[in-house]
């Protein structure tokens, strides 16, 4: 029987302590192929050191932030009071914006620096919060990974998403993110990289067996080597003052956890990928 993998990757590595704890509970259980990490929180160094925990294995990444929250960089024209802008305010800024855009350089290099200094090696992976990283300023960023990378692997990168896998509830959801991922694959190809996908994960917040019900169907269709984006967490007092996604987080968490999730593995011959060291 032909095994398909599916990378199963939680954002938001960092986020908050009860986010991370869950986050690593379910890479220590072989739940999750990997975690996108947030290297602009105080909060990093001791959330990358628990990372040791994790098994060998699981691919470690990047998870540059653009929006909502404190710049690493501090004030600049990107973010003038120290705050990164919403997602509707980034695009505005960066449009056309020579300066805007090499505050946002600046940003992304200091989160490279900062997961680099913290796990000692280049990040496995590198995606975007909000789907930042397909933003045209992020792709000129890209263009220098090969070589900021080395020498040590150079990461892969999650590409853009099908739209064939979202549900109506969220279409238009994915298809603007679709929309700002247009080229991407083909232009970060062209410059070396690989790119992982198709980007799939996308569902209604709102309706508590959604999840459930996306990832068993996503384990029983999805192309092998999709990529599956999940959110699982605890809620705790950080979490509540930076983030608004919360009930989504402890729902994500007690399904991947759940034997229903390893039932709906085996029973349609999916493995969760991991990476080789």
């Amino acid at each position: 029987m032909t095994v398909r993998r599916l990378w199963l990757i939680a954002d938001d590595y960092s986020l908050s302590p009860g986010v991370s704890e869950a986050i690593l509970h379910l890479l220590v259980q072989g739940r999750l192929s990997g975690t996108g990490c947030m290297t602009l929180f105080p909060e990093w160094p001791e959330a990358a050191r628990q990372l040791r925990e994790a098994p060998r294995g699981a691919a470690i990444g990047l998870h540059l932030t653009l929006t909502d929250q404190m710049a690493l960089s501090g004030r600049s024209v990107l973010a003038p009071e120290g705050r990164l802008p919403s997602l509707g305010q980034l695009l505005l800024r960066t449009a056309g914006n020579r300066q805007v855009a090499h505050a946002v350089i600046r940003e992304l290099d200091l989160q490279y620096a900062s997961f680099v200094e913290a796990m000692g090696r280049a990040p496995d992976f590198v995606d975007g919060h909000q789907h930042v990283h397909f933003l045209p300023v992020a792709r000129r960023w890209f263009a220098d990974l090969v070589q900021r990378a080395a020498p040590h692997p150079v990461p892969f990168v999650r590409g853009a998403p099908a739209l064939a896998y979202a549900s109506n509830a969220v279409l238009a959801k994915a298809a603007f993110v679709r929309g700002m991922a247009r080229g991407f694959d083909r232009s970060l190809r062209a410059t070396g990289l690989h790119v992982v996908g198709p980007l799939v994960g996308f569902y209604d917040w709102h309706d508590d067996r959604a999840f459930a019900a996306v990832l068993e169907r996503g384990v029983a269709a999805l192309p092998s080597d999709s990529v599956f984006m999940c959110h699982p967490g605890n809620v705790d007092a950080l979490l509540e003052l930076r983030d608004g996604l919360r009930t989504p987080r402890t729902i994500e968490f007690e399904y991947l956890r759940s034997g229903s999730f390893t039932e709906a593995l085996n029973r349609n011959g999916t493995a969760i990928a991991t990476i080789e060291r």
